[in-house]
């Protein structure tokens, strides 16, 4: 009971701490929309980077990464590499473009950004905006879900209990700040991450006897752990590693983390972001890898029931002191609340800034909006308690498939149509649907076939109405 006392403490300590950094950012606002959808465009490197690396890995790195490394062995190490690799050029190729086109076309959304200068903006917008909801909404329920499985495993709490108290928290920080709130608690989590990964790694690494003795043990309980090669792969490894760096390319498709390029202070420190976002998220990618295998050696009992996902919280138990341990669950739930609150604000944006426009200019509208799509997400969550790793991944694959093709053309400025446009928005995300459900799925991640669909459908147009789309694009 002490010890759960001292757990306690140290969480709460750190919740708070998240909470009045949302709360102080408040005296920065300015009671307009543009302030609280993009913090003035005024963000600098350091505080973007961060915050896009803490949102982006959120509770799959903690929860959902963590239990793949524990079920598959160090070949999981492929996914982090191919995710960084496809991650790193979306952001070169796309992402200080993005930033530049949205100033100068005063678009303060994604669903305006990929409707904007065609005929029938309107019906793009808005169905762009309607996938953004459902599935970006599926995506933050499965972080509520991750930080409340971790709350469950260290206080043997009901998973309900969970879900409450982060959706209060975010609540709290993100309706008084907006989207500023949301940057200045995600750097505050993204260091907390990092530290707290790398405090249980090392001392789960000392346990396990050094590096040499994970191994051994890993051999033994299994060779196949110990092998770089993913087991069964009929097509081989080059288009199962291909799938995972398309998924890391997925990043154009995702509104939680494009509103941070178009919230940076200036285009030409996009680069400099994208630096410091590729080296942070490599650390932390790396850290949850270690530790998922460091948990099979000393937790091989998960496999039981399949309680993978666990295997952080309770590693921390196992291993840390009281005090750690409340530092660790700080960790998982910040990492949870950091996605959690930027796709709460982005659905929020999609709601009233393109569904409703005629409130787009309504501080207060807004701010009911973000309180709107929370209660929305927190039934979702309360009512679904599936794996973390599955809910993320599906929601990551149809967000990309839909609206990443279409944010290339945009970006690029090519011409194109309303009817293509929609229709590489609901080929692109029909693809990835029905393929995260038939078996291939476990050969290629649906990311790649999706945005492969969405492309394809933009290139017959434009080999057989090329012309048409030009004109209907200056209308």
């Amino acid at each position: 009971m002490t010890n759960q006392i001292w757990i306690a403490i140290t969480f709460i300590g750190f919740m708070l701490l998240f909470t009045v950094v949302g709360i102080y950012s408040a005296t920065k606002k300015q009671n307009n929309t543009t302030d609280y959808l993009l913090a003035g465009r005024s963000v600098n490197p350091w505080l973007t980077a961060l915050s896009a690396m803490s949102t982006g890995q959120s509770g799959f790195l903690f929860i959902g990464q963590v239990g793949y490394a524990y079920k598959t062995g160090i070949s999981s190490i492929w996914l982090s590499i191919g995710w960084a690799i496809g991650d790193y050029i979306a952001w070169w190729l796309f992402f200080r473009k993005l930033r530049e086109i949205s100033e100068q076309t005063e678009t303060e959304t994604v669903s305006a950004f990929l409707g904007q200068n065609t005929n029938g903006v309107r019906a793009i917008s808005i169905i762009s905006a309607l996938i953004t909801i459902v599935f970006l909404g599926t995506y933050a329920a499965a972080q509520l879900s991750a930080g409340s499985k971790a709350l469950s495993a260290v206080f043997d709490w009901d998973y309900r209990v969970g879900v409450i108290i982060g959706t209060v928290i975010v609540v709290i920080y993100c309706f008084s700040g907006g989207i500023r709130a949301s940057i200045w608690t995600d750097t505050i989590q993204a260091i907390i991450m990092i530290f707290s990964l790398l405090l249980l790694l090392v001392v789960s690494i000392v346990k396990c006897g050094g590096f040499n003795g994970i191994l051994t043990q890993l051999g033994e309980i299994d060779p196949a752990l110990v092998n770089l090669n993913p087991a069964d792969l009929p097509l081989g490894f080059i288009p199962f590693f291909l799938g995972w760096t398309v998924a890391g390319f997925g990043v154009v498709g995702q509104p939680h983390i494009m509103v941070r390029a178009m919230a940076i202070d200036d285009a030409q420190n996009v680069a400099k972001a994208r630096n410091i976002k590729a080296i942070a998220s490599l650390i932390a990618a790396f850290a949850s890898l270690g530790v998922g295998l460091t948990a099979r050696v000393l937790l091989p009992e998960l496999l039981n029931g399949d309680r993978s996902e666990l295997a952080l919280p309770l590693l921390s138990l196992n291993l840390l002191p009281a005090a750690l341990v409340g530092l660790m669950l700080a960790g998982v739930f910040a990492a949870t609340m950091s996605t959690a609150d930027s796709q709460i604000l982005s659905c929020s944006a999609a709601l009233t800034q393109d569904i409703f426009p005629q409130f787009s200019h309504s501080y207060k509208i807004v701010k009911l909006g973000t309180l709107t799509v929370t209660a929305i997400i927190f039934v979702i969550a309360l009512a679904e308690n599936q794996s973390v790793f599955f809910l993320v991944t599906f929601a990551w694959s149809a967000l990309a498939s839909a609206l990443g093709p279409l944010f290339m053309v945009r970006v690029l400025q090519k011409p194109i149509n309303r009817t293509i446009a929609i229709a590489m928005m609901l080929v692109g995300i029909s693809t990835a649907l029905i393929w995260t459900i038939t078996p291939v799925s476990k050969l290629i991640y649906a990311v790649l076939p999706g945005m492969t669909a969405g492309i394809l459908v933009y290139l017959i147009a434009q080999f057989f109405i090329g012309d048409d789309m030009k004109t209907a694009s200056r209308k």
